[in-house]
């Protein structure tokens, strides 16, 4: 389909964006890699009277190493994390998950910015930046704020972004040395989303008991989410096979499971479960 009418304007500044924004009175949307967008206008689901696109602004690009946490620039391509070096020694996990996303087209126009600001429950990077503790700064109305990963997301395609609102960079906590971390994902044959997706980070102390662990799922709930019933268990035990069968039980307690076509909210229940046993038994078995 065509999408209906609109204007395009360049922002070459995040005062700019922003600036575009307001004039746009409420009519204005950001384009950054529009692999979100773009197919929602076709479709006619969304139909903004003026694009301003944001992809040559060169303050939103670019990895750096700040104080104990990785940050990203929102308009970070996936493929530049993907090759980034920084990245890839410090977080290995990350560049594991934003590497499925898609295929190389996409990684090569996508945005790390981009897919967050979507809030699609489905993607792939929701589930590692709940288990990172990734936290999203915001450019908007009222200046700059930092919101956590675990409170952006509200509802499906819908997160604590403002209407005049940028995000301008995304940071993840390192994990220590002595963590290890998986990100487990069952595609949808056709779409290549997430049916469900399981990020898990981990690290135990010098007697062998977890002392921290994160774990996010994406795919198989309406919101992104940890679960926290999971890890509460796990904190301060020592691993074994029987306990991280048994755990994985609640892997879906704290999570909306939806339902749809290709999967109903049973089947989407076990596999949080089953997906979530095998990422433990990764981390701590492997």
């Amino acid at each position: 389909m065509i999408p209906s009418e609109f204007a395009y304007k360049r922002a070459n500044s995040v005062a700019e964006a922003l600036q575009l924004l307001k004039d746009s009175g409420g009519e204005g949307k950001l384009l950054a890699g529009g692999h979100s967008l773009l197919p929602l206008m076709k479709f006619r689901l969304t139909n903004p009277q003026s694009l301003i696109d944001i992809s040559k602004i060169e303050e939103l690009k670019g990895v750096k190493l700040e104080g104990g946490r990785l940050v990203v620039g929102a308009m970070t391509t996936y493929d530049e994390l993907v090759k980034d070096e920084t990245a890839q020694q410090q977080i290995p996990v990350l560049v594991k998950a934003v590497r499925i996303i898609g295929d190389q087209q996409v990684r090569n126009r996508g945005t790390i910015g981009g897919n967050l600001a979507h809030g699609d429950p489905a993607a792939d990077l929701p589930g590692a930046a709940l288990a990172l503790d990734a936290e999203i700064e915001v450019h908007g109305d009222l200046g700059k704020e930092t919101i956590a990963a675990e409170d952006f997301f509200i509802a499906p395609l819908v997160t604590m972004l403002g209407e005049n609102s940028i995000v301008t960079s995304v940071s993840f906590a390192v994990p220590s040395p002595n963590s290890r971390s998986v990100y487990l994902k069952y595609e949808h044959p056709a779409s290549g989303y997430a049916v469900i997706g399981v990020c898990a980070v981990a690290s135990m102390d010098d007697s062998g008991k977890v002392e921290h662990i994160r774990i996010g799922i994406n795919g198989v709930s309406d919101v992104p989410y940890r679960a926290r019933a999971v890890e509460e268990a796990l904190m301060g035990a020592e691993p074994t096979e029987a306990l991280v069968k048994e755990v994985s039980e609640n892997a879906a307690d704290d999570g909306e499971i939806g339902s749809d076509l290709f999967a109903s909210e049973k089947y989407r229940r076990h596999l949080a479960k089953v997906y979530t046993e095998r990422a433990l038994k990764e981390i701590f078995f492997s």
